[in-house]
């Protein structure tokens, strides 16, 4: 049981890892056309970046501490999932992909919660 709890983690956590990475990559691209595109345009547009990279370091913190970087995941994922989709835009891609995170995050925290119960057995 303890194997596949691992092999799941893992999963999960490489999951984050490139869809956060694919994001970061998303919102440094997506605005540059209007610095004159290239790379010029890339350098003055990462700073949509930032606050992708603020979830990217409890996944990070994830891979080392379980359950604390599950929670942190979990808590920020909420927050992106309101920030994202409460404004009168609301488009269902963005909102799968934002409920994603939380949901990860969610799935981290009973895996670590599991293993625990495991370990103390």
């Amino acid at each position: 049981m303890h194997k596949s709890l691992n092999r799941l983690s893992f999963f999960i956590k490489v999951f984050l890892t490139l869809l956060i990475l694919l994001i970061i990559g998303f919102a440094i691209v997506s605005g540059s056309e209007s610095f004159g595109g290239g790379i010029k345009g890339i350098i003055k547009n990462s700073p949509n970046a930032i606050p992708w990279l603020g979830l990217l370091i409890p996944v990070i913190i994830a891979w080392k501490y379980e359950k604390p970087g599950a929670i942190i995941i979990t808590v920020l994922g909420l927050v992106v999932v309101y920030f994202f989709n409460t404004s009168p835009n609301f488009f269902m891609t963005t909102f799968i992909v934002t409920l994603t995170i939380p949901l990860c995050g969610i799935a981290l925290w009973l895996i670590a919660i599991r293993k625990e119960k495991l370990d103390a057995i």
